[in-house]
């Protein structure tokens, strides 16, 4: 590893700011909400922020011990503690990689929607006409205007994983600008990231404060703020919502992928990362409620408005089915007027009845959308109900590129930390390893810019990161507390703050963490063994929505080569190490020759 002076962050408000940056990011966006949507509302805070006591804030803490004592990134970190534990590095660097690049991608469709959001009429808020202009196109008007901007207009989605109709133009353009734009984020280094992160980590703020404000002027947002801080404490007796609350615990604060590692080791070596760790986690976690908040306010605008459209149509049904007066009923007195009608005329109302929706406000607010669905077709058919929809979609847009680009920063650094330790890299100038790993990234990553990308990115998103994540961590907790020791561990933290860690962190790191990230990992293998065949959300276009399909064995193949390549490096790095150390045990074992013959 180079030894060469190693550069640091000007001071530790940049350090703070760079973790929230990276730790703060879409997923705090479309999956926290979704996650207390699914699991009772304000209940799930309950195990959520128990699982953050218990899990979240002490392995975040161990990782910027780790980073900050060896000062190296992941591999040099690792391999310091034990040269067979080096693979531990590797296998978070591969992951770290495979994130990279579909994450970008994400930000590609931000951009993509970002520019189309600066037009009269917003893109999505209609169904463009068919080919005769007679009519609105029929594919559109089987799904929503934003399914169809999304899926048709922004990914040009293919019907299955099959087939693939080369790549889009126009998300491959995006593409290169996001990755353009993290090369200029990241070009010096350390250097460069640290100005750049006090914008990406507090404009978001700034736009979340802006529609939150927005958002309890809406019409019936106070029914989805309801909804959310309505505990159903029945969930808590259901371990999947535990198991749910550690698992978005420990990705949302990004463990595992090497970046708090790389991070921690440009401090200098007294800072204070104790309290920096607690901090970081609780405006992380204090970040997921708030944006709930902003996301819920908006849901309940979106259900009252397709609640009283439902209600509506039904008016019309009536009105016209019955030959009543325009305004003697009313959307209040809708179902008071079906019963009545159902008693007065009941053949004629049994003509009908087939023909009336179920309108239920609860049922619309119960219907819990995460990922992709939920940023780019929930928020957007909000949006294009707002009044000035257009601002609010360049806000909106601007938010998830800032927050995006900001995962993407600790995404690129946890690469380029481990990969700047080698003595065979030192003497590359930052600009141009940066630049190599920027286009080495895109490169790969315009695979997700073709018409059957979105099935890939889905399968990256789903299997990439999530498995190896759970074993990574798991083995640098246990390396910690039984391989390098606790005691030794105690001694080195002291020797940074002053003071040894207190009681709380020892049991964390020595028992109930491992044990938590033991089951996580039990559950991970038995839900993919139970799960059967792995299944994909594909887009048809001639029911207009999206349909189940199978994997064909190619893609299982891929998986299951997602799945062993990073963990992998674990047990193959110490192999490596192991017959190494055998190889030159057995040269100086063997006793030098000598020549006995004369000249």
């Amino acid at each position: 590893m180079g030894k060469e002076a190693r550069p640091n962050w000007d001071n530790p408000v940049q350090f703070i700011l760079a973790c929230v940056s990276y730790a703060v990011g879409l997923g705090n966006v479309w999956r926290f909400p979704y996650l207390c949507q699914m699991h009772g509302g304000g209940g799930f805070l309950i195990p959520y922020l128990i699982m953050l006591v218990l899990e979240g804030i002490p392995l975040f803490y161990l990782e910027l011990a780790i980073g900050q004592k060896m000062s190296l990134g992941s591999i040099g970190a690792w391999t310091a503690i034990s040269p067979y534990l080096g693979g531990v590095g590797f296998a978070s660097v591969v992951t770290s990689l495979y994130l990279c690049l579909y994450y970008n991608v994400i930000n590609a469709w931000s951009f993509w929607y970002l520019f189309h959001s600066f037009q009269s009429v917003l893109p999505w808020a209609e169904c463009p006409l068919n080919s005769n202009q007679t009519g609105p196109l029929e594919e559109c008007e089987k799904g929503t205007p934003t399914q169809y901007f999304f899926y048709r207009e922004t990914l040009n989605i293919s019907p299955s994983i099959e087939e693939n109709g080369g790549i889009h133009t126009g998300q491959a353009m995006c593409l290169v600008l996001a990755w353009v734009l993290t090369y200029l984020f990241i070009v010096r280094g350390v250097k460069s990231t640290g100005k750049v992160v006090y914008f990406t980590a507090l404009f978001p703020y700034v736009v979340l404060f802006i529609y939150l404000v927005r958002g309890f002027t809406l019409h019936g947002a106070v029914n989805g703020v309801v909804y959310m801080f309505t505990p159903k404490l029945e969930q808590l007796a259901n371990p999947t919502t535990w198991i749910n609350a550690a698992t978005q615990i420990f990705f949302s604060l990004g463990l595992g992928f090497g970046t708090l590692i790389a991070f921690a080791s440009y401090n200098q070596y007294h800072n204070n990362f104790e309290r920096q760790a607690v901090i970081v986690s609780l405006i992380n976690c204090g970040t997921s409620i708030f944006a709930s908040i902003v996301t819920f306010a908006i849901y309940g605008f979106k259900a009252t408005v397709n609640y009283e459209n439902c209600l509506d149509r039904t008016r019309l049904l009536l009105l016209n089915t019955f030959d009543l007066a325009e305004d003697s009923i009313n959307i209040d007195s809708v179902f008071e007027w079906i019963e009545r009608l159902n008693t007065t005329f009941p053949e004629q109302f049994a003509a009908i009845a087939h023909k009336l929706e179920g309108c239920d406000l609860e049922n619309e607010l119960d219907t819990a959308v995460e990922g992709t669905g939920l940023a780019f077709i929930v928020y957007s058919e909000a949006i294009k109900n707002m009044p000035v929809s257009q601002l609010w979609s360049v806000l909106y847009f601007i938010m998830l590129l800032l927050l995006g680009m900001g995962s993407m920063l600790g995404n690129v650094t946890a690469i380029i930390t481990p990969l700047r330790d080698f003595k065979c890299v030192s003497n590359i100038s930052d600009e141009l390893l940066n630049g190599l790993v920027c286009v080495f990234c895109l490169l790969l990553g315009l695979g997700f810019t073709t018409t059957s990308g979105n099935y890939w990115f889905t399968m990256f998103n789903d299997y990439g990161a999530n498995f190896s994540l759970l074993f990574i961590v798991l083995i640098e907790v246990i390396a910690v507390s039984y391989i390098y020791g606790i005691k030794r561990f105690e001694k080195d933290i002291e020797d940074m703050l002053g003071h040894r860690p207190n009681w709380y962190w020892k049991i964390m790191w020595g028992g109930i963490s491992p044990l938590l990230l033991i089951t996580l990992f039990i559950v991970y293998i038995v839900n993919y063994i139970r799960g059967g065949t792995p299944t994909y959300q594909a887009w048809d276009k001639e029911l207009g929505k999206s349909v189940v399909m199978e994997y064909p064995v190619f893609a299982q193949v891929f998986i299951g080569l997602l799945l062993a390549s990073s963990i992998s490096c674990i047990p193959l790095t110490a192999l490596y190490v192991y017959c190494r150390k055998r190889k030159h045990g057995r040269r100086r074992e063997t006793p030098p020759t000598v020549n006995t013959l004369s000249t």
